[in-house]
């Protein structure tokens, strides 16, 4: 079976390596353009690209699929070698661009999508953080054949994993992306012999995973601790939940939901010990262990205490951008 593969981050490339050790044949893969990143911001190619590279696969980095769109030079160009590799299917994981009717309808099988999460619940751009953030006692993949609608395609195989109690967004994308990986082969090998049952969503239980924004990193000490620990571990490793006190932005990194320690205003200090810094919130309070100051590293309460002085009676403010 040939296989065209439109991905770019590592939760995609873990799905690149695992389709190419399988032996199947991948004459193009699709990633994005080359981003600056780092100090020097230089351009640096995806995980996926470095991955096709290494291994001598062609690559195509359209900025744009869409033939009437900004960049109809790109689509065109890529519209040839989707065409020329004459693919049986693709298969598609975070692959951050809108694919128009005609790539879902160019491979004989369609296009394939690796969705990190139980559909149809969190449909849409930030799934993984989403179930941590809400406190979703599991989450999973779905391998998803694709359509025109976001992320509403019929599923062609599920598989749910627990979602641990510390759990963050790093841990669990390094989990689904091993499962994803497993899942997408075992699809592809059901689709070569006919095995595969596609099942229509279901219309109750569809919610969305809008994607994350900046401007949610600020906690609102306002909300009760135990959704601010979900929010915490959601936003690791990105954006980040900050705090302000003593009129610095601060990154907490990890904290865990006790009950109330005595009274007090949200965001209160409410004891300080290299154990863990103790902050009340709307109901309950919150032991945060792991702080960072910007261009710091991150650091348990011990260590940031000696850089940084803390003292009950100082409070986070409620919001800030």
């Amino acid at each position: 079976m040939k296989v065209i593969f439109a991905g770019t981050p590592d939760f995609a490339r873990a799905a690149l390596e695992r389709l190419y050790a399988a032996g199947f044949l991948i004459p193009l893969v699709l990633t994005q353009p080359d981003r600056p990143a780092g100090r020097g911001m230089k351009l640096h190619a995806s995980p996926v690209k470095q991955f096709a590279q290494e291994n001598g696969i062609t690559v195509a980095q359209p900025r744009s699929l869409r033939l009437d769109g900004k960049y109809p030079e790109d689509a065109t160009a890529a519209k040839q070698a989707i065409e020329a590799a004459q693919a049986d299917v693709m298969v598609v994981a975070a692959y951050g661009l809108i694919l128009p009717q005609w790539v879902l309808d160019s491979p004989r099988l369609g296009c394939v999508n690796i969705h990190a999460s139980l559909l149809p619940r969190w449909r849409g751009a930030a799934p993984i953080h989403r179930a941590i953030e809400a406190g979703d006692a599991q989450t999973g993949v779905t391998i998803m054949q694709m359509d025109a609608g976001l992320d509403t395609g019929a599923m062609l195989l599920r598989e749910a994993v627990p979602i641990a109690a510390d759990e963050t967004t790093a841990s669990l994308h390094d989990k689904l992306a091993a499962l994803g990986a497993r899942l997408v082969v075992e699809a592809l090998e059901l689709a070569a012999c006919g095995g595969l049952k596609p099942a229509t969503q279901p219309e109750e239980g569809v919610t969305y995973a809008h994607k994350i924004e900046k401007a949610e990193a600020a906690i609102d000490w306002s909300q009760p601790a135990e959704a601010i620990a979900r929010r915490i571990r959601a936003f690791d490793p990105f954006p980040g939940a900050t705090g302000v006190v003593a009129g610095e932005v601060i990154k907490l990194w990890a904290a865990d939901a006790l009950p109330a320690a005595g009274g007090g205003a949200p965001g209160l200090i409410q004891g300080v010990a290299p154990e863990g810094l103790l902050v009340r919130c709307g109901s309950g309070s919150l032991c945060v262990t792991q702080l960072q100051r910007a261009g710091g590293k991150r650091l348990p309460v011990a260590d940031f205490l000696r850089g940084f002085e803390l003292k009950p009676g100082m409070v986070f403010e409620s919001r800030s951008s």
